[in-house]
């Protein structure tokens, strides 16, 4: 039964494929499983293909809620995921963006593409700004994200970041740890896996 109140709500960034390796959509199911299973909300991007459709749906099934925000444009070219318990077409991925900030506690990145890179991307420096501080955790899937956080290193030792800003984004490729650790950041609890409850 999907909660009148989540325990959190956190916006997840995932492909709208599901790439080569079937590890990257086992960890879109797990993510969405933990999320729905502890009682949370998933905000994402709204379609219904590759790992966004996998995550959506794996939450639903675990009893948690999903918001999906997707821009006009998108909606026959990802098939917008109509059973969403809220889904919101706005006109520009501007509106997109902004809406999934609002609406989340926290922001997780899972593998995907230059869409998954630019909006994590964007939080992550939104962050560094101080516009937010929300914790942003990135979810190193078969070792996915391995080339991008040597790139990164490479650049605060090049002197263009440092490392207090690699200290927001915390990364890791165990989705319950990663998740469970992104959602205490944001000073919220989960509830008890209601799985495991239900069992009892």
């Amino acid at each position: 039964m999907t909660p009148a109140t989540p325990a959190f709500s956190v916006c997840v960034y995932c492909g709208s494929r599901a790439g080569v390796d079937a590890a990257y959509a086992e960890a879109a199911r797990t993510t969405g499983q933990w999320i729905g299973s502890h009682g949370g909300q998933l905000v994402y991007g709204g379609g219904r293909n590759g790992l966004m459709g996998i995550v959506a749906q794996a939450t639903q099934e675990a009893g948690g809620r999903v918001v999906g925000i997707i821009p006009k444009a998108l909606v026959d070219k990802e098939q917008a995921n109509h059973h969403c318990d809220e889904l919101h077409v706005v006109d520009t991925m501007h509106e997109r963006k902004a809406m999934m900030a609002e609406r989340s506690d926290a922001f997780v990145a899972l593998p995907g593409g230059i869409g998954t890179f630019e909006e994590l991307f964007e939080v992550w420096t939104w962050r560094q700004l101080g516009y937010h501080d929300k914790p942003i955790g990135l979810l190193n899937v078969a070792g996915y994200y391995n080339a991008l956080l040597v790139f990164l290193r490479q650049s605060v030792q090049n002197g263009f970041m440092s490392d207090w800003q690699m200290g927001l984004l915390h990364s890791g490729p165990d989705v319950a740890t990663l998740m469970r650790a992104t959602v205490q950041s944001a000073g919220l609890s989960e509830v008890p896996d209601q799985t495991l409850v239900e069992k009892l």
